[in-house]
């Protein structure tokens, strides 16, 4: 048993020599300070802190102990030749920086394509003392990869379903007849430390009924690998609180029927090489198809000739305190209409002690809000306005 507890300290230790683990960390710090600077440049502040994307980075945890919970307790042994091979395509779309092709199952499937064109060819890469070759993953290996890419994207839709609408950035943009409206894009890295079972050498000398897929080879290790989420989107037809809910139950239930699919591949392994295949093309549609209808259409944020369009409310503002909300038009300030930035100021300083706002909101509904400004407060109410 210590030989166990010894193996998985290595196991663990694994990760963090692992290079995709500082890649993410530098580059979930690179979308933060790209952000900010733009944030700065249209709206003359930043809405989110600049280390929000680096604080968020593990925000799928919980998630990656119940898929290590899961992994070892089904056995899903994967290959080291296939992590090796998904590393190279995870490390290299995390450097690209365009995270539209972060979705973890784009570099499962590269990864396992990658051993099956290098087998079929006998292609093979020398590194020092280590030997990289191909097999042909489309037997017993392909299934564990493709239930582990089915798991991953029910998490990955889980993720945006909950943090999407959180961190999208607004963005100035024009529309065609010249005016300002906002588009919103969120951009993130999500980190996910997952114990999985390899070939090795301890496990099976004292657990020798371990649940496995059979590799050719006899004993097994644990390892803690770094699995990367990254995603790309923005929304401007809807809003991101509407948008981004929708968008990550689309891409959870995606992960179910791949993983019902993935599964059948027990029986017969060539059908989980084919939940693989078909999960890279759905994933593409998702995203395509959101691409499509968020870029065609109206703006849900755009300059409004009736009042004045929230784009966005700061944290601890007065604004947020008065419970404002993006995609709300301020028709009155203190019982003055208002149509631009400047009216509204100008409005608040008439009774800057006691600020009251009439509001209709996304359902098209008048509310009211008032709220007690301190001395210069108008001048930092937290709000991001369409000018």
């Amino acid at each position: 048993m210590e030989d166990i507890l010894i193996d998985l300290a290595k196991g663990i230790g694994v990760f963090f020599l692992h290079p995709a683990v500082y890649i993410t960390l530098l580059f979930s710090i690179l979308i933060g300070y790209f952000r900010v600077k733009r944030e700065r440049k249209h709206f003359r502040t930043r809405i989110l802190w600049g280390w929000t994307e680096f604080k968020h980075l593990l925000d799928g945890y919980v998630w990656a102990i119940i898929l290590s919970v899961l992994s070892v307790a089904i056995g899903l042994v994967v290959p080291s030749s296939w992590l090796f091979s998904y590393s190279a395509w995870m490390i290299l779309f995390i450097l690209l920086f365009v995270y539209q092709l972060g979705s973890a199952i784009y570099a499962m499937a590269l990864g396992a394509i990658t051993l099956y064109v290098m087998n079929r060819y006998d292609w093979s890469f020398h590194i020092s003392s280590w030997n990289f070759t191909g097999f042909n993953i489309m037997q017993e290996a392909v299934v564990p990869i493709a239930i582990l890419a089915g798991l991953l994207l029910i998490v990955e839709g889980i993720l945006i379903q909950k943090n999407g609408a959180a961190n999208a950035s607004p963005k100035l943009v024009k529309t065609a007849r010249g005016s300002e409206a906002i588009e919103y894009v969120t951009k993130r890295l999500w980190l996910l430390p997952v114990l999985l079972v390899i070939p090795g050498e301890v496990i099976s000398t004292y657990l020798p009924y371990w649940p496995q897929f059979r590799l050719g080879e006899s004993t097994f290790s644990l390892i803690l690998f770094p699995f990367v989420i990254g995603f790309q989107q923005k929304s401007r037809r809807a809003l991101a609180v509407e948008f981004f809910p929708r968008y990550g139950k689309q891409v959870w239930q995606l992960g179910i029927i791949i993983l019902v699919i993935a599964a059948v591949g027990y029986i017969m392994p060539l059908i989980s090489g084919v939940a693989l295949i078909i999960g890279v093309i759905a994933r593409l549609l998702l995203s395509y198809i959101a691409y499509k209808k968020e870029t065609t259409g109206t703006f849900a944020v755009s300059a409004q000739s009736k009042g004045v369009m929230i784009a966005g409310v700061l944290e601890d503002s007065p604004a947020e305190k008065m419970g404002l909300l993006i995609g709300e038009c301020i028709v009155k300030v203190n019982g003055h209409k208002v149509t631009n930035e400047n009216e509204l100021y100008e409005a608040v300083q008439i009774n800057a002690a006691h600020c009251r706002l009439e509001i209709v909101d996304v359902s098209g509904e008048l509310r009211l809000r008032q709220h007690i400004l301190f001395k210069h407060d108008h001048y930092r109410l937290g709000l991001l306005l369409v000018r």
